[in-house]
Formats: structure tokens, C-alpha cells, sequence
């Protein structure tokens, strides 16, 4: 299996090295589709409308995603789009039968083919496993029917035809979704600084090896289940936004372990933490944004674009708008943006048209500001500088995270609402409480958090000598 590396230093000497469309280190796959090599490039993701998935529907399932791909390719050739990535995201009961996806990726990847020969169209496969381990909790993470099934899904969708392969892990949450609810940074802490990043060197030790062995891309993974539960959460009120903004910088050292274990980007999508990862790594990243407000809002409309190497839509149902089905529509969509964003870098402008991307949307929300270049810089920074220990990372986002808040606060750059001050000022003591090491931290949140996980699911989390554990 796959071992972790981890990187001496950072990939970029200054925030303003890094651009849209460019990576340090860019990616080929597919139809030699070259992702974070000078361009911006549409990924489009699509999904069924309302409809059963089971034996019997399996074929209209399969028609569905073709009428649905094509489409999209064919909306490509229109607007002369030359390349772009297409993503496949498993719904669970295609993750749970894994011949069922594999029939629809291979369905993909014979559509994705004819296009290039009568086209020229360069396009690349990504397929996103479903992470269905979390089904049941406390959830069975590294044994069980769950992760063999999911483990087969990725080796079938690898020989059926995905160029890139990735899955948004859940490892950590069924802790995170109960410390989230209480804005708890000691719960949270456990499930990103302590449990997810042990899951995500399991987990993608296992999917380095797949995409290996069968020659393609092991693309990386997000801290959806997370970052944007909370974000989610604090756009219906349920949570402070200074809380959300907190956990997104806590994301991405979790996140980045799919980097070390092998993964070399496009990392997906929804993951907010991405620019932070490219700021260590250099690999390229897909970013979603205003475009993907069919599936969801955010206050990251624009800043999300500002490193992109990809452009997504996150996804949105085959249901019929006015001008023509919505991935056709959304496909459109894309390719504008990213139209505009090379123009005004092949014009020499890509610089300025980035800091409008950010400067539009860096003080109208604190989880806009932890994703403006500087932030984002800083965070990859002090991840190089904690070193190896998932912990230690953890707990220097959320320091950085309430350092930024509280300047931009203090300099009147930032408004907070009464109540968003309060709590700024709350988290402020708690990330400051934080115990200096996991042991520590294991040992404080036992009472509270102890009961919800598996500590052999988790590695070596069960060798913390904890007198209070319980199985």
C-alpha cells in the first residue's frame, strides 16, 4: 500500500504566484486532457432526476446518463470548447452494486471516446465513489461489507473506464455531526485533527494502489461532509458563520492527506479547502462556485474561482429548463466563465481578473476571508512549518482562522453581528483551551465524543492510553 510523503515546503513563495489554470505540477488524463497546464477547464457534473434505482430501472438509468452526456458533449463541440473533464459522482446505489456503476461508467467512457474520434473533443473520466462505510454508526471504516463493496466499486469503474478516481470521505463525521450542532472546536478538533486525517491514510493508501495498477489518475478527495455541513448550517442560522469559517481552515490538513498518500489532483470539486492544498503541494484543483448554486448556496460565488484549474457546477438534476435540459445548460454556463478567465489571461490581465475574484467577495462574509490568497497562503505555511503530526496542523488552522477573523474585526474590514462578535470572541478562548497535544485532546472529549466512534476503525487512535475508554 501506498506511504505517506510529506512535503518539506510550500509550493508557491508568494500568494501571488498562484493563478487560475496554472499548477506546479499539472495533470494528463484521458483524452490527454491537461488540467492546471495554462487553462481554466469546465467539469461538468449531472445527476438523475427523482427516479428509483434498482435491477428493473437499470436501463433507463443507463439511458438517462447518456441523454444526459451527450448532450453535454455535444453543447461542447457547439461552443468550440476543446477539452473539459466530465464527473461521474456514484449515487449510493450505484456505489452499493458495484457492476451497476461500472455499467454506467463504461456506458460514459464509450460515448466520451466516439466524441473525441468524430470530434477532436479531449475529455477526461472522473468517477466519485459514494463513501458508503458511514451507512451504519458508529460506522465499520476499515472492515465489513461496506468498505469491501466500496473497494470494488473502485477497482470496477477503474477498469470500466474512469480516467480519474475520487470519493468524498466521511470518516470523522458521525463525531463532527454532533460537535458541529454544539459549535464545540474540542469535538471538532477530535474529528478532523485526530480521526479523519487516520481514515484518509487508510482509505487512500487503498485507492493510490487501484488507480496505480490500473494506470490512471488517483485524484483526491473533500472535506464536504464538513466544511460544508457547516457552511450549509450557517447559511440556515443553525450555526455562527465566524463557526463555519473556523472549520474550513480545520479542513485542510485532513484533506491534504490524500496528497501525501499518492493522490496528484484534480482534487474535487466542493472541497473549499482545495486552494490551501495547492498551496502546498501544487497540484491542480477543481473549485465550484457561483455556477453551483443549483445544488447549493455559498458566500464563495467568486473568491472559489480565484486558483481554479477546474470549473465546476457541482451537479444538478437532467430536469428541462427553458432553454434545454440542465446539464446542457450548466455546461454553458462553464464554458463562459472559463472563456473569460483564459481571455484575460492570455491578455496578460489573469492577475488583476483573480484579485476582482477575490477582492469581490474577501470582507462580505468570514468564510470568504479565510479563502483570500494571503489566508490561504499563511495556512499552507504553518501546515509546512507543524510538520507531520495531524494534530498539530489541525489546531494551527483553527489559531490562524480566529487570528484572521479577530484582525479584520478589530480594522473594521469585517462586519459581525452582534451575536457573530460573541462568538468570535468564544472561539477565540476555546481554540486557545485546545490541548497542546492529541493525547491530551483524546483524553478531555472522551465523556462526550468516546461512544460514537470505533477506535480500531481508526488505527492507532486506540493505542492512546485513555484509562476511560470504552469499546
Amino acid at each position: 500500500m501506498a506511504h505517506r510523503t510529506i512535503h518539506p515546503r510550500i509550493a508557491y513563495d508568494s500568494p501571488k504566484d498562484m493563478l487560475y489554470g496554472l499548477a506546479k505540477y499539472p495533470v494528463v488524463a484521458g483524452h490527454h486532457v491537461a488540467i492546471g497546464g495554462g487553462l481554466v477547464l469546465p467539469e461538468v457534473k449531472f445527476t438523475l432526476p427523482a427516479m428509483l434505482i434498482n435491477s428493473e430501472t437499470m436501463p433507463q438509468v443507463r439511458a438517462e446518463f447518456q441523454d444526459m452526456v451527450t448532450r453535454i458533449l455535444k453543447k461542447s463541440v457547439d461552443l468550440h470548447q476543446e477539452s473539459l473533464v466530465v464527473e461521474l459522482e456514484l449515487l449510493p446505489d450505484l456505489t452499493m452494486h458495484p457492476e451497476w456503476g461500472a455499467l454506467v461508467t463504461s456506458d460514459l467512457r464509450a460515448l466520451l471516446d466516439a466524441f473525441h474520434r468524430d470530434h477532436g473533443l479531449r475529455t477526461a473520466l472522473r468517477v466519485t465513489v459514494t463513501d458508503i462505510r458511514d451507512l451504519d454508526r458508529p460506522p465499520a471504516l476499515r472492515s465489513g461489507e461496506p468498505w469491501q463493496t466500496m473497494l470494488e466499486s473502485f477497482r470496477l469503474n477503474a477498469e470500466a473506464g474512469a480516467d480519474i478516481l475520487s470519493i468524498e470521505s466521511t470518516g470523522g463525521k458521525e463525531v463532527f455531526d454532533h460537535a458541529i450542532l454544539a459549535a464545540d472546536i474540542d469535538g471538532i478538533a477530535l474529528a478532523l485533527g485526530a480521526l479523519a486525517p487516520r481514515d484518509m491514510e487508510f482509505l487512500w493508501g487503498h485507492i493510490v494502489d487501484v488507480a496505480e495498477s490500473h494506470r490512471i489518475v488517483a485524484g483526491g478527495d473533500t472535506a464536504c461532509a464538513f466544511g460544508n455541513t457547516a457552511m450549509q448550517l450557517a447559511h440556515q442560522n443553525m450555526v455562527p458563520k465566524v463557526v463555519a469559517a473556523v472549520v474550513r481552515l480545520m479542513t485542510a490538513p485532513r484533506s491534504l492527506v490524500a496528497v501525501e498518500m499518492g493522490a496528484r489532483g484534480p482534487l474535487k470539486d466542493c472541497g473549499y479547502e482545495n486552494p490551501i492544498i495547492k498551496a502546498v503541494t501544487g497540484v491542480p484543483i477543481s473549485m465550484e462556485g457561483k455556477t453551483s448554486a443549483c445544488a447549493h448556496s455559498s458566500p464563495l460565488g467568486n473568491i472559489a474561482a480565484a486558483v481554479a484549474d477546474l470549473w465546476s457546477n457541482e451537479s444538478v438534476q437532467n430536469v428541462r429548463l427553458l432553454s434545454g435540459f440542465a446539464p446542457e445548460v450548466f455546461t454553458e454556463m462553464l464554458i463562459y466563465d472559463a472563456r473569460l478567465m483564459n481571455t484575460a489571461q492570455k491578455q496578460g490581465r489573469g492577475p488583476l481578473f483573480r484579485d476582482l475574484l477575490v477582492d469581490s467577495d474577501r470582507y462580505l462574509d468570514p468564510q470568504a476571508l479565510v479563502l483570500s490568497l494571503e489566508v490561504v497562503h499563511e495556512a499552507a505555511r504553518r501546515i509546512v512549518e507543524a510538520g507531520p503530526d495531524h494534530y498539530a496542523r489541525t489546531k494551527s488552522m483553527a489559531e490562524l482562522a480566529v487570528e484572521v477573523l479577530s484582525s479584520a474585526r478589530h480594522d473594521k474590514l469585517l462586519e459581525l453581528s452582534a451575536p457573530e462578535q460573541r462568538w468570535l470572541d468564544r472561539l477565540t478562548q476555546a481554540v486557545a483551551a485546545l490541548p497542546d497535544s492529541e493525547a491530551e485532546l483524546v483524553e478531555r472529549v472522551q465523556p462526550s465524543y468516546g461512544h460514537l466512534y470505533l477506535p480500531q476503525e481508526y488505527g492507532d487512535v486506540a493505542t492512546i492510553p485513555v484509562p476511560s475508554l470504552v469499546a
